[in-house]
């Protein structure tokens, strides 16, 4: 795995949608990177976001839910399942 790319989000329904639609060029690519994204306590329609967002696009994706346990904790959280040779 060349990328990781980390997503931490929470309670980001009203911005989620263009972050993901950041690397929907990049279907080429995939094989390349692989999409982490940390949910940290979302109580909005975040997760149901994702989901829908992931069926309908032909991404592999990780999602990690977790306790509101702050930005920081969710990118560490992140980089601790990354693959990735670089992290984004």
């Amino acid at each position: 795995m060349l990328l990781s790319i980390i997503i931490p989000c929470f309670n980001s329904e009203k911005t989620i949608i263009r972050a993901l639609n950041s690397i929907k060029g990049f279907e080429d690519f995939k094989d390349y990177f692989e999409i982490i994204i940390v949910n940290d306590g979302s109580t909005d329609s975040t997760f149901e976001l994702i989901d829908n967002f992931f069926k309908e696009n032909n991404f592999d994706y990780l999602i990690k839910n977790q306790s509101n346990l702050g930005l920081s904790e969710a990118r560490n959280n992140g980089l601790k399942i990354a693959k990735g040779k670089y992290i984004w």
